[in-house]
């Protein structure tokens, strides 16, 4: 034990300086820096099953069902539409190879318990004392402890912090929990997939159904109404016509009202559409119509911590809850973006506060994001909407189209997939908002990030100099400006 938690026991009448019920990015960030800091932590994490009876280990959803596990599936189906480039640029090889899920299904999991190992160790090692258990509030310094088999314990702490994240949601009809499975399930589903419906129009159902067409399968999309309705709508226009050209089929304005199991064991979806009512047969029904904080059986009323109506915890800037030494950041906190970067980074800010060093607060404005669709979506700052409703009159839209020269041996390639806008508040020409639709989004938008943070103008980038040839230099090199009275294309 180090001088500073020595003393730290000494004085203080708790068990724990910390204790972090969730052990998902901000969670194992915040612990794991707490305790270099010099504070007795203690986290716990129980992951409990999803409706078709899926669980995983330690590191949360980016580890286990989400970030992680879906980028080894993009990029393994980005690799069907490679062949066709591998072909076209001399390579002597079959392109019409088929895909064994099974296979990647394997190999991502034992990446995915590899994680969850690593995670285990590093708590050890930074002295974190975990609990694989299933935490609830007590008093405001008292937490009670379930184990799977119901058997309870106590633990005390001067400051909690609550980092439980969030769990999708399922259609409100008959068969939508009984049948459909989430992104809890997919990444580990045993069988292939087959014919899928992918209800929902988020990044999740978006990614999702983007490489399951990769790998090959029928995927059709139920919209109820607009494609990523948090984004830029020209860029989520571009990645539903994009999708579509590659296989994807959608519907939209399109809710399920029953889902069936048949006689063979499929399963009949009725959905209500702008036209009528129809329905169809699929081997997998996916749901991605959003998530739910994890906050029911915490017993927050108890220690009179407040939550929104969506569930999500009430914080203030500096994270505080209702209650002054209880915390909440991450996917289950209120007006906080629901992404792995920011949470983490949230929690090593508040480990810093916590010890002494440091006042900062997290700055969520500008913060980069990736939408791992087929072609992906990269973009910072504001969208066209909102730049348009907070600075009327007062915005300059710059835009490209590009080929990227990756693409130019394949005539299969569209020359007009790609496309990026920088928008631009005209009064003191900084660039507030950032979006590029091709390859390797969040590799080109990771760096203009710290530029935006910064407040970078478009003159700024009008001057800066090109790395040729590459997709990012087209990023600042737009002139062409986009007539804001004109519909989307």
């Amino acid at each position: 034990m180090g001088i500073i938690k020595f003393f730290s026991a000494m004085e203080s009448k708790y068990q724990y300086d910390l204790f972090v019920i969730g052990g998902g990015s901000g969670g194992l960030a915040s612990s794991k820096m707490s305790s270099d800091f010099g504070l007795r932590v203690g986290l716990a994490d129980f992951v409990q099953p999803s409706p078709q009876g899926s669980t995983w280990g330690l590191g949360g959803t980016c580890v286990n069902v989400g970030c992680i596990p879906k980028k080894m599936m993009h990029c393994a189906a980005l690799f069907a539409e490679l062949r066709h480039d591998f072909v076209a640029a001399g390579w002597n090889f079959n392109p019409e190879i088929s895909h064994d899920w099974v296979k990647l299904r394997e190999g991502v999991q034992k990446f995915v318990k590899r994680l969850n190992t690593v995670h285990e160790n590093n708590l050890k090692g930074k002295n974190v004392q975990y609990y694989n258990k299933y935490a609830s509030f007590v008093d405001q310094h008292t937490v009670e402890l379930t184990d799977a088999q119901g058997g309870k314990e106590t633990v005390t702490a001067e400051n909690i912090l609550i980092t439980v994240g969030g769990r999708p949601n399922y259609p409100d009809c008959p068969g939508g929990r009984e049948y459909t499975i989430s992104s809890d399930d997919i990444f580990a589903l045993e069988k292939p997939p087959g014919k899928t419906l992918v209800i929902g129009a988020s990044y999740v159902a978006l990614e999702c159904s983007g490489f399951l067409s990769g790998f090959g399968y029928d995927v059709t999309v139920l919209v109820r109404s607009v494609l990523l309705r948090e984004y830029d709508q020209e860029m989520a226009q571009k990645i539903g016509r994009y999708m579509e050209k590659h296989g994807t089929k959608f519907i939209y304005e399109a809710t399920p009202t029953k889902i069936e199991k048949t006689e063979d064991g499929r399963l009949r979806v009725t959905w209500k559409g702008k036209d009528g009512e129809h329905s169809d047969v699929f081997d997998t029904v996916f749901s991605a119509i959003g998530r739910s904080a994890l906050t029911k059986g915490l017993n927050l009323e108890a220690v009179g911590v407040k939550v929104a109506s969506n569930g999500k915890v009430i914080v203030k800037d500096d994270d505080k809850t209702t209650v002054d030494n209880i915390y909440s950041l991450g996917d289950c906190a209120e007006g906080r973006p629901e992404f792995t970067p920011t949470a983490i980074m949230a929690g090593r800010f508040l480990a810093r506060r916590l010890t002494g060093r440091s006042t900062r607060l997290m700055n969520y404005a500008y913060n980069p994001v990736t939408v791992f669709t087929p072609l992906e979506y990269g973009c910072i700052g504001y969208t066209e909407e909102k730049a348009k409703s907070d600075f009327p009159n007062d915005i300059t839209v710059f835009y490209t189209g590009l080929k990227p020269l990756e693409w130019i041996l394949n005539p299969a390639r569209e020359s007009d997939a790609c496309f990026a806008k920088l928008i631009v508040r005209t009064s003191d020409d900084r660039v507030i908002g950032l979006h590029y639709l091709g390859p390797y989004a969040g590799e080109i938008t990771q760096g203009y990030a710290v530029a935006m943070l910064k407040g970078v103008t478009k003159d700024e980038f009008d001057i800066t100099g090109a790395i040729h040839p590459t997709i990012s230099e087209e990023m600042i090199r737009m002139t062409q400006k986009k007539d804001l009275g004109a519909a989307p294309k």
